[in-house]
């Protein structure tokens, strides 16, 4: 088995290639928000939520979910609004207890888990193991909450430290934070945003645009056998060995994916701009990127258009054309609602949603 320190090299040189895409890229918040939308779901999903991209996607539209998607819908949109504040306060504050507190709050407010101290460290014992089970027969039992503080000042101070390759830390960080389990709830989580959180941190990344979570949720059982491989049998380094090689596998993965969106943005922009010949045409694009399905409101909303006409005009002249697909006709104050197929496809990396129909779109 490799070693760490050749590990580390490769890690950094693909966590590098993808990073230099991303500084490649113009709007990268555009272009990537639906692969940050999937991050959520993926992320999510590890803790037992089953709603999809689309479902999330078409509930951004105002389409409404079955009842019993609900939930795990509130869940995935915490998760994102968690994560892009988390981004917002960094540009101001290095990574830190009160600021992970404030995260966790966001990601427990009003949803599962509202009822067990968001924005909290615990200050009781908790385990884990089977749904309902019994400390006895938990499978991992955290820290008691008598020495958590200092393990969790001990933590902060690790994580303002520089003395550590990036990506060590970040596998380090990553791990005793799972194993400390602070929180009643959400642990999850907060412990995967706060991959990409430090890599910017630490100034491996320009953004902090990389997820991991797809690579994890496809390796969940190696991915917990690992972790606790590391807390019951002290092996740093087997947990190190699988976390490098899960940033290799995703920052390739992800630099395919972002190569392949930037591909089909420069492509689609072309179409757009030849099927409306408007100056609306690029910002009619970049809402259907930041909104891979969108209502007519909210599309003249994201493209500042504020003449109704002439955006329901492109938005006919796209759907004409066959560039987008209708995903619900208006009726009366209800919207019709578009989508760009093509683009949850590529995020998804699987064919999720048919293609692009044109006229023949159902009503």
């Amino acid at each position: 088995m490799a070693t760490a320190a050749p590990l580390a090299g490769r890690a950094n040189a693909a966590l590098a290639r993808y990073d230099g895409m991303l500084q490649a890229l113009l709007n990268p918040a555009v272009l990537l928000s639906p692969v940050t939308a999937n991050e959520a779901v993926l992320s999510s999903r590890i803790e037992g939520t089953v709603a999809t991209l689309e479902e999330v996607l078409q509930q951004d539209a105002g389409i409404e979910q079955a009842a019993n998607r609900h939930a795990d819908l509130e869940e995935i949109s915490n998760h994102r609004n968690a994560m892009r504040d988390a981004e917002q306060a960094l540009q101001h504050r290095p990574l830190s207890l009160s600021l992970i507190k404030g995260v966790h709050q966001h990601l427990l407010n009003g949803v599962r888990g509202h009822d067990k101290a968001p924005g909290s460290f615990r200050n009781d014992q908790n385990w884990i193991g089977r749904p309902n089970c019994k400390i006895e027969q938990a499978r991992f039992i955290p820290p008691s909450p008598i020495v958590l503080p200092q393990a969790l000042d001990d933590w902060a101070s690790y994580l303002a430290s520089e003395d550590e390759d990036p990506i060590i830390q970040v596998a380090v960080a990553h791990a005793q934070f799972e194993i400390l389990h602070p929180f009643k709830d959400g642990n999850g989580r907060i412990g995967r945003m706060i991959i990409p959180l430090l890599l910017f941190q630490r100034q491996a990344l320009s953004r902090p645009m990389f997820y991991l979570s797809e690579f994890l949720e496809s390796h969940r059982s190696e991915y917990y056998d690992s972790l606790l491989n590391k807390t019951d049998n002290g092996d740093r380094q087997s947990w190190i060995e699988f976390f490098l090689g899960a940033i290799v596998n995703q920052a390739d993965i992800n630099l395919e994916k972002v190569r392949n969106i930037l591909a089909f943005y420069e492509g689609k922009k072309q179409n757009f701009i030849e099927a409306t010949r408007s100056q609306f045409a690029v910002p009619a694009l970049d809402a259907f990127f930041m909104r891979p399905i969108i209502n007519t409101t909210d599309f003249a909303t994201h493209t500042g258009i504020e003449n109704r006409v002439t955006a329901n005009g492109i938005i006919t002249q796209l759907h004409k054309e066959g560039l987008i697909r209708r995903v619900r006709k208006g009726a009366g104050r209800t919207p019709s609602v578009f989508a760009l197929p093509e683009l949850i496809n590529i995020t998804e990396g699987r064919e999720v949603m048919p293609l692009a129909l044109g006229k023949t779109d159902s009503a």
